[in-house]
């Protein structure tokens, strides 16, 4: 753990004390230094579950994917934030880069913790850095009143859960990890308990987000900077599946009746975010609701707590992860060149930038899960835990599963096929930069056709 965190906390002094000539070039070589030194986690050797290098923080199977997430994104969100963060100040371009930085630190530290209360702390200050991205970097004059709707769903939903571990404190007098996956689950007994779950559950959901607690998501993606917008969709998102996972192996895992609710509002919450997708004109706006129904499916998976259910959770996550962060750094650089997200006033592409195509094109297969890519192997898992968890749910994963298609292919469509409109000429070509992007998006996403990097705590 320390051989990626420390390298991570060595990124400041980096930052700050490099000529101003290769500040860009420096962070970035050492970021993507400490992803490759990060790949070595994928190597497991445990036969335990956890490889601990102190009492605090250790890995696992199910924190390795996310920990590895983490850091692959930190370059690739320095590399798509260099054309428009150049221009600005060189103090505020450090500032810039320290903050993605700091995320990743929290994120490391999140995703590590085997203290839950630790783990906690590290949820939370995750919120600092990305409101400050949000509401000092965003495009629009909205970007304070997104700020505001991401603070306080988050904290509306996280200070519940504070209550319910301080509860969990007294009741089993340790918030660790490793202790707590050998206690008897607790049993629910009174309503008091009932709420206790829901308390436990909660930040979770509304960091996912669920269906009915989404509406943070749509505003914070459409006036985040590109890095915001990346690092949203790509980690903070699965901060609140990785959550669900941890808590569920505390929580009594017999008592589903709870979940059913929950689980209702996630299937339901794909077919409205699906179709709320159809007729979106704000292309930051559909890759934002895409991302919700999603993560719909993902809770769903986690809700009905068997082994597929989870392993397919987690396969999707990751998958989605890279998925939709390619997806708004193609939004990023259309932006850049057309200085509109307006998907009638970004048409027939393809004529100008035949290869960009190409990239849209597989982003777009990417995220409607064409096989043998691992979004489908997250969706067919989970799709196969709910049929046999009630048939009904055939209804509504197809219908998902369909819609998630025609939003893809209506978003390639709409930005590629097409008349170009007569206000789009001399577009500068994209640079090799850009392409470098979308090639370290797309490479995780086909190694991972492999299931056993990901799902290694199932076999």
């Amino acid at each position: 753990m320390l051989k990626v965190l420390i390298p991570t906390m060595m990124l400041f002094p980096t930052i700050w004390l490099t000529p101003a000539k290769l500040v860009w070039t420096t962070t970035t070589t050492h970021s993507f230094l400490i992803a490759l030194t990060s790949l070595s986690w994928l190597k497991w050797t445990s036969e335990t579950g956890w490889a601990t290098s102190n009492s605090y923080m250790a890995t696992d199977p199910l924190s390795t994917p996310f920990l590895v997430l983490t850091c692959w994104l930190l370059p690739l969100m320095m590399l798509a934030s260099q054309n428009h963060i150049n221009q600005e100040p060189l103090s505020r371009q450090r500032l810039y880069i320290s903050l993605l930085a700091s995320l990743q630190t929290s994120l490391i530290m999140a995703f590590g913790a085997t203290e839950i209360i630790m783990f906690y702390i590290m949820f939370e200050a995750t919120l600092i850095p990305t409101l400050i991205i949000i509401t000092r970097w965003g495009n629009q004059a909205e970007r304070l009143n997104a700020g505001i709707y991401f603070l306080f769903y988050t904290l509306a939903g996280s200070l519940p859960l504070l209550i319910a571990l301080l509860l969990l404190q007294q009741t089993t007098g340790t918030l660790s990890m490793l202790i707590l996956q050998y206690v008897q689950p607790l049993t629910l007994e009174s309503w008091s308990h009932t709420i206790w779950w829901a308390g436990c559950l909660i930040a979770f959901l509304v960091k996912m987000p669920l269906y009915g607690v989404h509406l943070w998501l749509p505003k914070a993606h459409v006036e985040a900077p590109v890095a915001g917008s990346m690092v949203l969709a790509a980690i903070l998102l699965k901060l609140g599946g990785y959550g669900m996972m941890r808590m569920m192996t505390v929580l009594d895992a017999f008592n589903k009746e709870l979940a059913y609710p929950f689980i209702i509002l996630a299937l339901w919450g794909i077919i409205m975010t699906g179709s709320i997708c159809l007729r979106q004109t704000d292309l930051k706006s559909l890759i934002a609701y895409s991302s919700v129904s999603h993560m719909g499916l993902v809770a769903g998976g986690i809700l009905i707590q068997t082994t597929w259910g989870l392993s397919g959770a987690i396969a999707l996550m990751v998958a989605h992860g890279l998925t939709s962060s390619m997806l708004f750094c193609l939004a990023n650089t259309t932006y850049e060149r057309i200085h509109s997200r307006t998907m009638i006033l970004i048409r027939g592409l393809q004529m100008i930038l035949p290869l960009t195509t190409t990239w849209w094109f597989l982003a777009n297969l990417a995220n409607l899960a064409l096989p043998p890519l691992p979004n489908l192997m997250g969706e067919l898992t989970i799709i196969t835990t709910m049929f046999n968890w009630s048939p009904w749910t055939m209804v509504l994963t197809g219908m998902g599963t369909l819609i998630t298609a025609s939003y893809s292919l209506y978003m390639f469509l709409m930005t590629q096929r097409g008349q170009m409109p007569s206000h789009i000429t001399n577009l500068p070509p994209y640079h090799t930069r850009e392409h470098l992007l979308m090639t370290l998006h797309l490479i995780p996403v086909l190694l991972m056709t492999k299931p056993e990097l990901l799902l290694g705590w199932c076999y």
